[in-house]
């Protein structure tokens, strides 16, 4: 479990194609905080470190990962937001990011804003209706609120803290992006269908 609040801004070092997925090996201060074995959030996907060592850890990506989220766009040199498994007795000072991406949106606007900077986003259908105004959204594993939001896309705001301090500042239209809706929509709507659903007819004995 993550809450979206970036701790490093890593780099990849290598990407090596295995089978039907990939290698990331990814150089970070992170790495020294890191077993094998120990997950991690790498632009919000939640991967498993294989390899640590030497400032750097390795983690394989699978076809379902790849197909799912961005990473596989990731080539040498690439900047990538890390974040570590939150503690129980760390603040929540995001939202509760899964680091299970749901989909990928694309950017497809920057707007200046003063010190800040507005970002739209496009996505499809499905994923948007679990998208609302003043709501949460993990974009590349940062925890963001929804500006505003339509049948086509959605629009955040970034302060200079979080151009800083993450990617989304490099963001340029046309960029792919991981988005991670917040899971409380996911579970209300399953539970009120289950609830809405016409009940069974009762079986009476002859």
């Amino acid at each position: 479990m993550f809450t979206g609040l970036i701790a490093d801004m890593g780099r990849v070092a290598d990407v090596q194609t295995r089978g039907d997925g990939v290698r990331l090996t990814v150089t970070s201060a992170l790495a020294g905080e890191l077993g094998e074995g120990d997950s991690v959030a790498v632009d919000g996907v939640c991967l498993t470190a294989a390899v640590v060592a030497d400032g750097a850890f390795g983690a394989d990506v699978v076809r379902e990962t790849l197909a799912r989220s961005a990473l596989g766009d990731s080539r040498a040199g690439d900047p990538v937001n890390l974040e570590l498994p939150l503690r129980a007795s760390d603040r929540l000072g995001g939202h509760l990011v899964q680091g299970h991406v749901d989909g990928v949106g694309t950017v497809t606007g920057v707007f200046g804003d003063g010190l800040a900077r507005t970002i739209g986003v496009g996505a499809d259908p499905g994923l948007l209706r679990y998208v609302v105004a003043k709501g949460s959204i993990a974009v590349q594993g940062v925890s963001l609120t929804v500006a505003a939001v339509d049948g086509e896309g959605f629009e955040v705001a970034l302060i200079p803290e979080t151009l800083e301090r993450t990617t989304l500042g490099e963001l340029e239209p046309g960029a792919r992006v991981n988005l991670e809706v917040d899971v409380l929509a996911k579970y209300v709507e399953k539970l009120t269908a289950a609830a809405a659903a016409p009940a069974a007819p009762s079986e009476t004995a002859a």
